[in-house]
């Protein structure tokens, strides 16, 4: 995506970096709308969903999907092969998201069924109720700009 936004300015990003738990899905399951916007958003940017897999779920959830998996056991770590997606835009809603949304060009926090965290949020440009409206951004960039102008 590349955007001018008045009395933001200009955003520029091929990477879209997600959370699973909380984020795409709940208690690690992602509903079949979340599964077809990330088909494409994968046509538009190379997707990442970085994870600690709490509930196990992760390859099976994703299987077949065109995005990338990318374990990781810390936040730390997940800020670290973030680094690797430079730039990018991010979408989490947990501690273990902050230092990846902080270091985003553009960074949404999912305050969905699960929560998020006042840290998560601090660290985000935008806050939305579902990750399907971050998506619709991303999509979109209309959508973004209505939100982000000053």
């Amino acid at each position: 995506m590349e955007a001018s936004i008045p009395n933001f300015g200009r955003i520029s990003f091929k990477n879209v970096l997600f959370d699973l738990n909380g984020t795409l899905g709940k208690e690690g399951h992602l509903e079949g709308e979340v599964k077809r916007l990330l088909e494409r958003l994968a046509d538009k940017y190379t997707v990442v969903v970085l994870s600690a897999d709490t509930f196990g779920t992760l390859e099976e959830e994703l299987r077949g999907l065109p995005v990338r998996i990318e374990r990781v056991s810390s936040g730390t770590e997940k800020a670290e092969i973030a680094e690797g997606y430079k730039p990018y835009a991010a979408v989490g809603n947990g501690n273990n998201d902050v230092a990846m949304l902080e270091g985003a060009e553009l960074a949404f926090c999912v305050i969905g069924p699960e929560g998020a965290t006042t840290d998560a949020l601090l660290a985000s440009d935008v806050v939305v109720r579902d990750v399907k409206d971050a998506m619709a951004m991303l999509l979109d960039e209309r959508k973004l700009i209505a939100t982000l102008r000053g």
